[in-house]
């Protein structure tokens, strides 16, 4: 495939008119002549985006990944494809180790040959605080195990990418400690203070998840773990969905941690493309009033969101006044290299895969490319 005339977003981080060229899978260098039969696709007037990659969601159209079910979790990549997000590393909620098992199973045995492809796993439960749990299930909290979390990799042939904690619980830093080289792991759901939060980060920690949801904020005598991450360099994730941060915070964001270590996710549950309702996450109830989600027993306690990740960049950009080729970044290139992907995915560059969206001057997308095949077409 040869998509002609395109606003490219190029590994520079800025938009360029040329051509891309896609053969075998995967983005070719230069401008090479057609071949016979080869499909041209015009692109005049639209940005080609590289397909989204999204490491921290629950589920979508009326499936969670913890429901353990292939067919729903076909739905899920199926749908995030059709929305430009073509790599998932989808979460886990806080449960045991016996449900987890399951999980992990249905997540091995999937095949990657439709829609977005399952790049991976992010265990965000349960080795996170008692006093955060947000809307994870309480009964299933427990302390950072090192054996579990090895037995579930193994189990899962790699696929754990991410692993969230609370670093002030006890075993916390010895689990860091002890599995930083193994996997990226995270500070969430957390009470920590600045000082246990530098600990977690000289021990290992890389990574904040659903930056300032569930964790202490920022005052001057406590300045809490996000200045932490700021000082040691985290990449740090935004749910930039219109509900969870404000966006003047967002856009502080960005200025401060710089759009290289800001990481856009959807944090979405069951009910993204879908109409209001109910609908439940970890085996809670959740109200979802447009794009508020909810426990329906704790109305305060947001659930998740509703929305895609795509939807969340273009919040960022047309709502929040992030720009775009930072939000793109943020998108795409950036969790890709957190979890060690960004050689296939998350870039136009040379030799990645060609997975291309093509959106016109309001981001409303045209075209979703998954490795030079054409999957949908407005």
């Amino acid at each position: 495939m040869i998509i002609k005339n395109a606003k490219v977003y190029t590994p520079e981080h800025r938009f360029v008119r040329q051509d891309l060229v896609i053969r075998g899978g995967r983005i070719v260098p230069g401008a090479p002549a057609p071949e016979p039969g080869e499909e041209v696709l015009d692109a005049e007037g639209l940005y080609a985006l590289p397909g989204l990659v999204d490491i921290h969601f629950h589920g979508a159209v009326g499936h969670d990944f913890c429901d353990a079910d292939p067919d729903g979790l076909q739905a899920i990549a199926d749908f995030e494809a059709s929305k430009g997000v073509l790599a998932i590393c989808p979460a886990t909620m806080t449960f045991s180790e016996e449900i987890l098992n399951g999980i992990v199973d249905v997540a091995r045995a999937h095949k990657n040959d439709r829609g977005a492809d399952l790049v991976g796993i992010n265990m965000e439960g349960p080795f996170i605080s008692p006093r955060k749990v947000g809307a994870q299930n309480p009964k299933y909290v427990t302390p950072a195990n090192v054996g579990m979390f090895r037995r579930l990799q193994e189990r899962s042939g790699g696929l754990f990418k991410l692993v969230d904690l609370a670093p002030e619980e006890p075993g916390a830093l010895d689990f860091v400690r002890a599995c930083g080289d193994e996997v990226r792991i995270s500070i969430a759901h957390t009470c920590t203070d600045y000082a246990t939060a530098k600990a977690a980060f000289a021990a290992g920690a890389r990574h904040m998840t659903h930056l300032y949801n569930a964790m202490p904020g920022i005052t001057h005598r406590e300045p809490g773990p996000i200045i932490a991450a700021l000082e040691d360099g985290a990449t740090v994730e935004l749910i930039t969905d219109g509900v969870h941060i404000h966006p003047a915070m967002v856009r502080f964001t960005f200025r401060v941690f710089g759009d290289d270590h800001v990481v856009l996710i959807a944090d979405s549950m069951e009910a993204a493309g879908l109409p209001d309702g109910q609908y439940s996450l970890g085996g809670q109830a959740v109200t979802v009033r447009g794009p508020r989600a909810t426990l329906t027993e704790h109305p305060d306690t947001i659930a998740g969101s509703a929305t895609c990740l795509y939807d969340c960049m273009r919040t960022a950009v047309r709502e929040m006044g992030v720009p775009l080729e930072s939000a793109v970044r943020a998108a795409s290139e950036n969790p890709a290299r957190c979890i060690g992907i960004d050689q296939d995915y998350g870039s136009l560059a040379a030799g990645r895969f060609g997975n291309v969206v093509l959106a016109d001057s309001e981001l409303n997308i045209r075209t979703v490319i998954k490795k030079g095949a054409v999957l949908n077409r407005e």
